[in-house]
């Protein structure tokens, strides 16, 4: 009989889980899930291919993974920081659509998005409710160092930014991201290429500033101080009013928000954009390629790191022992019409 052990990256030999009956059956893990724990809406066709995977790599889920899916509660407990900002909303949003199609659902609860004390407090909450897995929207470095102190009997998975990889934590690559936002900027033939960097207490501002400047370095553009907003167009219009910008100089900007009031304060003191100044904002929210210029952003793929997170719960159940640490997810520059090469170099 075939050996039907699966291989590892680092060449040793494990049992199947169920990503592998998914691979193996051309399904999603949630539809392997559903023909597991024998629920509706599985053609029989896909459901007879499951069956087949299943029993050619012999995959039998484990006693943590059965009780992850049979607990009459199938919820997910989200705790999420009390603050309307795009990123963390779409990550939100993306989970919870993620879960559903797993067929969970997701009991949500917001804490003040600096305060550790308030997320421990909201973390209990979820446990005395029963939910099968924690999982939690991080935005302030404190907050992340909970994160890695927590020591739970449920799956717990983290969406934040850092530049030091774990188990528990996946992202999307805000730090190349950023690179590719300055690449592009330097490669116009910009060498005066300004920093409107978020909070500084943000995982994400501190991966975007962090390659921001390694790309500096990279091209030897000179690296000043950047200038700290708070995410709003408002913050960006206050710090762009006063900077000292003339035509020439690039700016990378960390969220479109931000940018957008960069864009209205440029314009007010009589700066064209692009042709004096170019603005690289980060996100692509929906509105960036309406503004005047289109604005060249990065954009997040939120749809794809939901899913991971959802993937990072099951794979928590399905082998607890195992230590995974996930790739970051890769965002994409998006060329609109707020960059050019300077006319006056």
């Amino acid at each position: 009989m075939a050996d039907t052990r699966t291989t590892s990256e680092d060449g040793s030999t494990r049992a199947a889980n169920i990503f592998d009956v998914a691979r193996l059956a051309g399904v999603s893990h949630q539809t392997v899930s559903r023909v597991i724990n024998d629920l509706p809406n599985v053609r029989p066709a896909t459901r007879a291919r499951v069956e087949q995977a299943i029993a050619q790599l012999r995959y039998s889920p484990s006693p943590a993974a059965r009780a992850l899916v049979t607990r009459r509660t199938r919820t997910i407990g989200l705790v999420t920081p009390g603050i309307s900002d795009y990123g963390p909303t779409s990550v939100a949003l993306n989970f919870n659509y993620a879960a559903r199609e797993s067929r969970y659902s997701v009991d949500t609860v917001s804490a003040p998005p600096d305060d550790p004390k308030a997320w421990r407090s909201a973390i209990e909450g979820l446990l005395r409710q029963r939910v099968d897995a924690i999982v939690l929207v991080v935005v302030h470095v404190a907050v992340l160092e909970l994160v890695r102190s927590l020591d739970l009997s449920i799956p717990v998975v983290a969406c934040a930014s850092t530049a030091r990889r774990s188990p528990l934590i996946v992202s999307i690559d805000q730090y190349r991201g950023a690179r590719a936002a300055v690449r592009h900027l330097a490669e116009l033939g910009h060498t005066r290429i300004l920093h409107l960097a978020g909070p500084a207490t943000a995982p994400d501002a501190i991966e975007r500033a962090r390659g921001w400047s390694d790309e500096l370095a990279a091209h030897r553009l000179e690296l000043t101080e950047p200038a700290y907003g708070d995410w709003s167009a408002a913050s960006g219009h206050r710090l762009a009013s006063a900077w000292d910008i003339g035509p020439g100089a690039s700016i990378f900007v960390a969220n479109d928000q931000m940018a957008i009031g960069v864009l209205s304060a440029l314009r007010e003191r009589g700066l064209r954009v692009p042709e004096d100044v170019s603005v690289v904002g980060f996100d692509d929210i929906p509105e960036a390629g309406y503004l005047y210029p289109p604005l060249t952003t990065v954009r997040q793929d939120f749809a794809a790191l939901g899913e991971l997170m959802m993937q990072k719960v099951l794979l928590a159940a399905e082998e607890p022992d195992t230590t995974t640490e996930a790739t970051p997810i890769p965002t994409h520059l998006i060329a609109r019409h707020s960059t050019a090469a300077p006319e006056h170099p």
